[in-house]
């Protein structure tokens, strides 16, 4: 967490050996996802991932789309239980080939998180977190540590925008995604929610652009989702499908190499293309994988040209498919 956190956060206590998880082996529910609605569309294509997080958050976002779980107190929503060993145990049964620690942040879960990172590593399991990446420089390094692939929520480029609608800052973001992309082995993708009227001007997003190629290179996928009406922000529009395809034309004009859309039907917007040639490498109709033209070393097949990302020497079958596990 960071020191300036504004959020709901209520899962430690005092503990007369020091501060404990309250929530530690509990959870508001497992699912089985496909790994692309992450969104993580460069980490194992097509494969399954199983998905859990807790209750609570350490931002206050006025737009949130989980805000049921994100924004519960602690014994609201938390109803199932499983031990790291547990978790990586049906993982494994399942042949899913990551866990993914989502639904909340999971920096306000890191004990449990950490522990159920390195349970799935003993299984030879990958570990996946999806965060707004609001966490303190000290604590960065002992959680990411054990994370094999991040999604990093870059919700604007304001600062403006992170105090009124998150109620934290937006360098401690930055921070985290330059740390990430230089300092770290973790796989990194990052998504923008775009909501009308507050993010969407090609200003801003012409600004995130050049920061995001400056700072964190061409090859890190970037995700322009679309926003819909929910928690505080009821009587804001839903993005139009044209917004997010601006946006994404703009931001591959400006050097970003894997530039895609979510949250509206648009294949041509989920699909991976080369950067070097333009072929198509991987087509996406949503959550499902269509033709495949990445050689067995994740290169496109019409030019040679290396895809950056973590590629199985064929895709995996998933699909679509959402697998609730009941624990």
């Amino acid at each position: 967490m960071h020191p300036g956190q504004r959020g709901f956060c209520f899962i430690r206590q005092a503990h007369a050996d020091g501060m404990v998880l309250t929530s530690y082996g509990r959870a508001s529910g497992f699912c089985i996802d496909p790994i692309e609605k992450k969104p993580l569309n460069h980490f194992y294509p097509g494969s399954s991932v199983l998905s859990f997080g807790t209750a609570g958050c350490n931002l206050g976002c006025q737009f949130c789309q989980n805000w049921d779980i994100s924004k519960a107190r602690e014994m609201d929503r938390l109803g199932a239980w499983a031990l790291p060993d547990v978790i990586a145990d049906i993982a494994a049964r399942e042949h899913c080939r990551s866990i993914a620690l989502t639904y909340n942040d999971p920096v306000i879960f890191a004990e449990y998180a950490i522990d159920c990172a390195q349970a799935a590593h003993a299984r030879g399991i990958k570990t996946v977190a999806v965060s707004a990446g609001y966490i303190s420089p000290a604590a960065r390094p002992a959680f990411y540590e054990h994370i094999d692939a991040a999604n990093i929520d870059l919700k604007a480029f304001t600062k403006e925008f992170y105090r009124k609608l998150c109620l934290v800052s937006l360098a401690p973001v930055l921070d985290t995604l330059r740390w990430l992309r230089h300092e770290s082995d973790v796989w990194l993708e990052v998504t923008t929610l775009i909501i009308p009227g507050h993010n969407d001007s090609p200003d801003e997003i012409a600004r995130l652009c050049d920061w995001f190629v400056t700072e964190l290179g061409p090859g890190v996928p970037l995700h322009f989702s679309a926003f819909h009406p929910d928690y505080r922000m009821r009587d804001t529009p839903p993005t139009p499908a044209a917004t997010l395809k601006q946006a994404r034309l703009q931001a591959l004009e400006a050097g970003i190499r894997y530039v895609y859309t979510g949250n509206v039907y648009d294949t041509e917007g989920q699909s991976t293309y080369c950067h070097a040639c333009g072929a198509l490498l991987i087509e996406r109709d949503w959550y499902t994988l269509g033709r495949w033209n990445l050689d067995a070393q994740g290169c496109c097949c019409n030019c040679g040209a290396p895809l950056a990302g973590h590629f199985a020497a064929q895709p995996g079958a998933w699909g679509a498919r959402r697998k609730p596990i009941a624990l």
